[in-house]
Formats: structure tokens, sequence, C-alpha cells
């Protein structure tokens, strides 16, 4: 059974910042793809970015500039760099990850393995 543990999330005023964690098993981390989801209340799971089966790194266009994926191979521990925050981004933020092979930001349906979510929250 794979196994995402998610950290970091929180409330934040707009234009602040925040990183989340998700850590894995290190077999996981190296060999799966992984990646970032949100979701509100009502609408459906939608990515944010990912680390692809060839390693690029790809974020969706609502994103893009604002947020960061990084990695610590020692910890085996995906982050997600998220600044100048909007209330848009408000929702629950979930770590994905799956051993097929997909390029790109692949649409959540794809994904079989998922953590447990963590709330972010901006103010206006």
């Amino acid at each position: 059974q794979v196994q995402l543990v998610e950290s970091g999330g929180g409330s934040v005023q707009a234009g602040g910042s925040l990183r989340l964690s998700c850590t894995a098993s290190p077999f996981v981390f190296s060999h799966y793809c992984m990646a970032w989801f949100r979701q509100v209340p009502g609408k459906e799971r939608e990515g944010v970015a990912g680390r692809d089966s060839s390693g690029k790194l790809n974020y969706a266009d609502s994103v893009k500039g604002r947020f960061t994926i990084s990695q610590d191979n020692a910890k085996n521990t995906l982050y997600l760099e998220m600044n100048r925050l909007q209330p848009d981004d408000t929702a629950m933020y979930y770590c994905a990850a799956d051993p097929s092979t997909m390029y790109g930001l692949a649409p959540a349906p794809r994904w079989n393995n998922w953590g447990q979510g963590t709330q972010v929250a901006v103010s206006s």
C-alpha cells in the first residue's frame, strides 16, 4: 500500500506564502510520478503541479510563476512552494503518486494513490 504523508497547510493572507510537503517511501519517491492536486467543494479535483515520468516538472497555468515544486531526495519528500497566494488558491491540497508512465500533468482519474489532504485557506 502506498502511503503519502502531507503537511504544511494553513491559513494565510493574500500575498503570503506556504510550503506543502509530501513524504513517500523511497521506492515510491524514486519510481513513481508524483503531483499536487487541489479541490474545493462542488468542483473537480484539479492538477496544480507535478513531476512526470521524464522527471519534468509541470504546472497548471493558474499557478505558473507563483508555485514551485522541489524535492529532497534524502528525505523522500516532494515540496510545493506556494508564493503570492490568492483567495482562489483556497482548497484542500492533495499529494498523488502513480507508477504509470505519464507525461505532462495528468488529470486526477489517472492517479491511483492519494494522501489525506491538507487545507490551505487564503484570506483577502
